[in-house]
């Protein structure tokens, strides 16, 4: 059995274009194109990075931690709070979070010398060395992952979702000053 081609473009977001267009003559859905399509890239990605996290017994979240530890800068060392703002994360996933990285040995926590209420977390030999490797690999899956892109492509495609994040992260700011926030 031959497949059939989903639309004349190929992909799945001209099929469901073309099915809202059908049956909703009336509705312009060609906002759904460019949305729909940073959200399947945005899935298939996030698919093919956890398997590249998986080969060091890392989730994407570990990585994200142990990666913003690593990339701070010797020592290697921020407060929770640093952490969570950095990650975008409530202060109660943080500290499940951190609880989990302690017990696989890749983080410690260590006073800080400039407010003996308060700890560090900082990263550990273990997991600088595991951080270290996992960053090289992510980098180069990265890089395989565009590389099907010819240079022009990958420039400008930067530079739309750059604008296109710079407008999102406005308005999110918008919102949260509309709410008092």
């Amino acid at each position: 059995m031959t497949k059939k081609p989903l639309s004349p473009a190929g992909d799945a977001v001209d099929a469901i274009l073309a099915q809202w267009a059908r049956e909703r003559p009336d509705l312009d859905a060609s906002p759904m194109g460019p949305i729909g399509r940073i959200k399947r890239c945005a899935a298939l990605i996030e698919q093919s990075l956890d398997a590249n996290f998986a080969q060091f017994g890392l989730s994407f979240w570990e990585f994200d931690m142990l990666a913003a530890l690593r990339r701070s800068g010797a020592p290697y060392r921020l407060s929770p709070t640093e952490l969570f703002s950095t990650l975008m994360v409530t202060s109660g996933t943080m500290t499940h979070r951190l609880k989990r990285l302690e017990a696989s040995g890749w983080i410690e926590r260590v006073p800080n010398a400039l407010d003996a209420r308060s700890m560090l977390v900082q990263l550990t030999k273990r997991g600088f060395k595991l951080i270290d490797e996992a960053v090289t690999a992510h980098v180069e899956k990265e890089r395989a992952l565009l590389q099907p892109l010819p240079g022009a492509t990958l420039a400008a495609l930067n530079t739309h979702l750059s604008a296109l994040l710079a407008v999102l992260e406005g308005s999110a700011g918008s919102a949260e000053e509309a709410q008092g926030g």
